[in-house]
């Protein structure tokens, strides 16, 4: 693997190949009929198919590299929440002002317009809430917003990170959980948990989970104020499509959330003590299209090792550091809808990982029911 310079604009312009989508929910919108398909068949099965045309990307940037040489990369994720907000405001305005798709178009639409606020959105607000600085803090914390899952920056970020492959961390699927039930699993769990975590932090500064320092507070308010939007814009109809599109965004991190680390376990040291996070707990892809599309989202063994990395520093691994899936996400988010389908994929990649990294262990049913120990918090 060679290490290569990126700070220029020819190297980053790949990563703002996800603006090429906002047109196509507008022709959805504007020419209804099959073209309501084309952001889910793009996002999904467009950049599966360079990803076998363009193969494996393998080379790393150096990850010293200072953030004034990351401009263009920082620039795409900055400016993805009014690019965001212009099109799915726009369009619940313009499809409630108009009679030419039925419910049907109108129900596709809005679902494909999930890709964008979900795959992108989503991802791009990920990369923002990970910085220091109040500004990519709070353009991550409007992404959010706009698909009605807040709660994801405290779960992320104060749960997933510290708990990943750990029996307290709800979105590490476990081995032979199937994704459907993993969804609702976590649609139960997380809000829950970030919600204890808030209050834990808030308990150590003396303050009661009632204080304004609490998160959930601007969380509300925020997603509040994205309901009113759309329900001023188009009704009653503006907000149940608003939440087709949230709902559609939800489905697809979830999908994502449930191929990073199906399987992958932290070995339990005993008594609630579990190793640290390698790289080997996360499935890595260094597929090239699909890392363009969700800003390298896909070396995910890189960015829980070092988490503060942003994204076009993030390294890739080879076979023998990290376990590889076959296929980038958005294939293995599809394969992962049809559990007998993943299992026969995925199962046999977990054993083998099991034999390769922890020949030490004996009885892996605790770490497949979930059983061991929480981890000390």
């Amino acid at each position: 693997m060679s290490v290569v310079p990126i700070a220029s604009f020819r190297r980053a312009a790949p990563f703002w190949m996800s603006l090429g989508l906002v047109p196509l929910a507008w022709i959805g919108a504007i020419y209804g009929g099959w073209t309501v398909l084309l952001l889910p068949l793009t996002g999904w099965w467009i950049f599966t198919g360079l990803d076998a045309a363009l193969g494996l990307n393998l080379e790393n940037p150096d990850p010293q590299t200072d953030d004034a040489q990351l401009f263009w990369y920082r620039l795409i994720t900055m400016i993805w929440f009014p690019v965001q907000a212009i099109t799915l405001f726009g369009l619940i305005w313009y499809v409630t002002h108009t009679e030419h798709l039925g419910t049907l178009e109108l129900i596709a639409l809005f679902f494909g317009v999930g890709v964008l606020t979900g795959t992108i959105g989503i991802v791009y607000s990920h990369e923002l809430l990970h910085q220091k600085n109040k500004l990519e803090r709070w353009l991550g914390d409007l992404l959010l917003a706009t698909v009605l899952y807040s709660h994801f920056r405290t779960e992320h970020l104060l749960v997933h990170h510290r708990h990943v492959g750990t029996p307290r961390d709800a979105v590490t699927a476990r081995y032979n959980e199937n994704f459907h039930r993993f969804f609702f699993r976590v649609l139960h769990e997380c809000p829950r948990s970030a919600w204890n975590a808030e209050k834990a932090m808030l308990a150590r500064r003396d303050l009661p989970v009632t204080s304004l320092r609490n998160p959930f507070w601007r969380y509300g308010v925020l997603q509040l104020s994205a309901m009113a939007l759309a329900f001023l814009l188009g009704g009653w109809l503006g907000l149940g499509l608003f939440v087709v599109q949230a709902f559609s965004a939800v489905w697809q991190l979830e999908l994502t959330n449930y191929v990073e680390h199906y399987g992958l376990t932290r070995e339990h040291l005993g008594d609630g003590k579990y190793e640290h996070v390698k790289p080997h707990h996360s499935w890595n892809a260094s597929h090239t299209a699909t890392n363009w599309l969700l800003i390298n989202l896909q070396r995910h063994s890189d960015h829980h090792y070092k988490p503060d990395r942003r994204f076009p520093l993030l390294q890739t691994y080879g076979q023998d550091q990290a376990p590889q899936l076959p296929f980038g996400y958005p294939l293995m988010a599809a394969i992962a809808t049809i559990p007998p389908l993943w299992r026969r994929r995925m199962n046999p990649r977990v054993r083998e990982w099991r034999r390769h990294y922890y020949p030490q262990v004996t009885d892996w049913q605790p770490y497949t029911r979930g059983t061991n120990p929480l981890p000390r918090l």
